[in-house]
């Protein structure tokens, strides 16, 4: 599945898939907020980041509607911490994570991260938590991979599923993954962006997610 599906997918789970679109600005006391996550354990950490999210943006829904800044600003703040910026991108990359430089990882974790955000942090304005279902953690909290289960509502009443994946590391519990409908987030896009990589090299890929304005859509294929 290309990345236009996977965006109307995404959409349709946007608040709870955000943990994935953490983007570069705060609106709350950069402290206050990392300290209201509970990242000791998976499905800890994806609940009560979902929650901290959702409760400030019911306090703020109308004055996020008008300036989305403030909203990045909590994205980046509480989600930032909690997932694995460096080890999702280079799932995303494969091979070409690699053969890259230490300048161009940097400059694509940057303009990728931002991309996500633009493209999608804007669905969490209208969402609101009762469309989101927790379901019981079933995993082995003491493997070091991890995999918590949601459901998400979507308007018409049907439900998506949505799987985050974890790794412990040495900081703690970090997310690197979002699965809606049994769709990966970073395969998709490793799908999307290793042929346009293979043909215009990963310096243009990384140009074009830096250009202004959502960026994450594929490039058109000749």
């Amino acid at each position: 599945m290309n990345i236009n599906a996977l965006r109307t997918r995404f959409a349709a789970a946007a608040a709870a898939a955000a943990v994935l679109c953490a983007a570069l600005f705060l609106a709350v006391p950069a402290a206050h907020a990392t300290a209201a996550v509970d990242a000791s354990g998976p499905s800890q950490l994806i609940q009560s980041a979902s929650e901290v999210m959702l409760k400030d943006i019911d306090a703020n829904r109308a004055k996020y509607r008008q300036d989305k800044t403030g909203l990045y600003r909590l994205i980046d703040d509480v989600l930032l911490p909690n997932f694995d910026v460096d080890f999702a991108a280079q799932q995303v990359l494969g091979k070409h994570w690699r053969e890259a430089d230490e300048q161009q990882r940097a400059r694509f974790i940057k303009a990728f991260y931002r991309s996500l955000m633009q493209t999608y942090g804007d669905a969490l304005v209208d969402f609101t938590g009762d469309r989101i279902k927790f379901l019981p953690f079933t995993g082995d909290p003491a493997a070091p991979r991890a995999t918590v289960r949601t459901e998400i509502r979507r308007d018409g009443g049907s439900i998506v599923k949505v799987n985050y994946s974890l790794r412990k590391t040495a900081a703690g519990w970090k997310a690197w993954d979002v699965v809606i409908e049994g769709i990966s987030y970073v395969k998709s896009f490793q799908e999307d962006f290793g042929p346009e990589v293979d043909a215009k090299g990963l310096d243009y890929l990384i140009q074009r997610l830096e250009s202004p304005g959502p960026a994450v859509k594929p490039a058109k294929r000749s």
